[in-house]
């Protein structure tokens, strides 16, 4: 199917137009973009050894910001009711799974190595689409996914700079992302919490365990002992990355929206191209073999030809 076909058909069924498709889109890209080089920047290049607590950071700016925009009446989401846990479950333990172990696998590889084992998400939110949410895809977009993954393979078995751990928590992220991405496309109905409200409950309901876990765990005072908090360029990229980290969570919401989970989780994949490429070249911590760059560059052709901006329901 092009894209053209895609898009009239999405349109024929009464879907959004393609402006505010294409535009949450790009929105995402460029807040998933900023949101893992300022998250390298931190937990890599200043080592900050806490990221738990960055974690916690980014949930409390969502709830202020959505609090403050609610109380100027900027958004709007319901009220706190007894309806809300049950409306939200599982997407909050979801939710976190997805913030720490993300944070966690950034701090732990390389960004290209990061950003190629993050392919994985791909078919994991395809199977979530077809099993939770019912849609259909045609064969050659189903081949045309795990074509994506050869690379990943191939670059991940000739990897000289092998982490198990972050491998580990790269791999739970893909999982939790997809996850995610699922459910808030199911939970974002606009006639129950809304975008905003799935947002704002699910920070709510999530940063108090994972404050209780930080402190139990000494995450927390690491945090608070870490030696840069004098350092106005850390400060600033930490109020940043927690910015950010609202930002992220709002235009993944946004496109899900608009788009698709599966839309979303491409539009990831491609932002990864570039990320990759800035990777080899700051960080210092990826190590080149000529095996491993190919599989890098394998899946890079492939993903525009597939990214479709509709909502898919074959």
């Amino acid at each position: 199917m092009s894209a053209g076909q895609a898009v009239g058909e999405a349109a024929g069924a009464g879907a959004p137009s393609a402006l505010p498709r294409v535009l949450s889109a790009i929105f995402y890209g460029t807040c998933s973009f900023l949101s893992v080089l300022v998250n390298k920047a931190l937990l890599s290049a200043y080592s900050f050894p806490s990221p738990m607590f960055l974690g916690i950071g980014q949930m409390a700016a969502t709830i202020f910001i959505l609090y403050v925009s609610k109380l100027s009446k900027i958004v709007h989401f319901p009220d706190f009711d007894k309806s809300i846990p049950v409306k939200l479950f599982p997407l909050p333990l979801i939710y976190v799974g997805n913030h720490i172990s993300g944070l966690s696998s950034t701090s732990k590889l390389s960004l290209p190595m990061f950003t190629v084992l993050r392919k994985f998400t791909i078919p994991l939110t395809l199977l979530l689409e077809i099993i939770i949410l019912g849609k259909r895809y045609p064969l050659s977009i189903i081949v045309s996914v795990f074509a994506i993954i050869l690379g990943a393979f191939i670059a991940a078995g000739s990897d000289l700079s092998f982490n198990p751990e972050g491998y580990t928590f790269v791999l739970l992220n893909d999982v939790f992302t997809a996850a995610n991405g699922v459910y808030t496309e199911q939970k974002i109905n606009p006639k129950e919490l809304g975008k905003y409200g799935v947002l704002f409950y699910n920070a709510c309901f999530m940063v108090l365990p994972t404050a209780i876990i930080s402190f139990s765990t000494g995450d927390f005072q690491q945090a608070t002992h870490f030696q840069h908090w004098t350092n106005f360029l850390f400060v600033f990229q930490f109020l940043l990355s927690c910015l950010l980290g609202f930002l992220l969570m709002y235009s993944t919401v946004l496109c899900s929206h608009y788009n698709s989970a599966l839309t979303t989780t491409v539009v990831g994949a491609i932002k990864n191209i570039s990320i990759a490429y800035i990777g080899m070249l700051i960080g210092g911590d990826y190590i080149f073999s000529m095996l491993n760059f190919i599989g890098l560059n394998i899946w890079v052709p492939l993903s525009p030809d597939h990214l479709y901006l509709q909502n898919p329901n074959y």
